[in-house]
């Protein structure tokens, strides 16, 4: 019996590594890159930038043809802003864009009042310069931030000018 479990506990070890290993080799980087469409992207850009403290590297453009092609755009061109939270090749791309209009629909106040991407969380080494930054920008939180999580852990909720819900989660100093 003792055989059959050693027997079954390896297999079973060998062919989730497998699976596992396969899933991961799929992908040439493990980082994702999130194209985010404004309707300002001065506004943004300040609020990433000077709000949470971003950092711009770099920037492209999507040219008529290729937005045509590609499908990205139907022809519209249009110029990509790279946001990181690090210069660095491990940080996420938050790529920022803008065609010069708002949504059709109000701002969402809460994660369920639409679907898609609602909300994205950072965590940050200490809530409380950021927070500063905010309250200059006179950026509203919400709820009732900052809402401790541990002793030390603390939860900030705002939105971003089109209305992405941000989480910032650290220690407030």
């Amino acid at each position: 019996m003792k055989k059959l479990i050693l027997i079954v506990s390896l297999f079973s070890t060998v062919f989730l590594t497998d699976h596992v290993a396969l899933a991961q080799s799929s992908f040439t980087s493990k980082v994702i890159g999130v194209g985010v469409v404004v309707a300002d992207l001065e506004r943004s850009l300040d609020f990433y930038v000077n709000g949470i403290g971003m950092v711009k590297t770099g920037s492209f453009r999507i040219n008529d043809d290729f937005g045509k092609r590609s499908g990205l755009t139907n022809g519209v061109p249009v110029e990509v802003t790279i946001l990181k939270l690090e210069n660095s090749p491990e940080a996420t791309d938050w790529k920022l864009m803008s065609f010069g209009k708002k949504a059709p629909y109000p701002k969402s106040k809460f994660i369920q009042d639409d679907t898609g991407m609602q909300y994205i969380t950072i965590n940050v080494k200490a809530l409380q310069p950021i927070i500063d930054r905010l309250t200059r920008m006179k950026v509203p939180f919400l709820g009732n931030t900052p809402t401790p999580l541990t002793d030390k852990t603390h939860f900030v909720f705002v939105q971003d000018p089109d209305g992405t819900f941000i989480e910032l989660i650290g220690p407030l100093q």
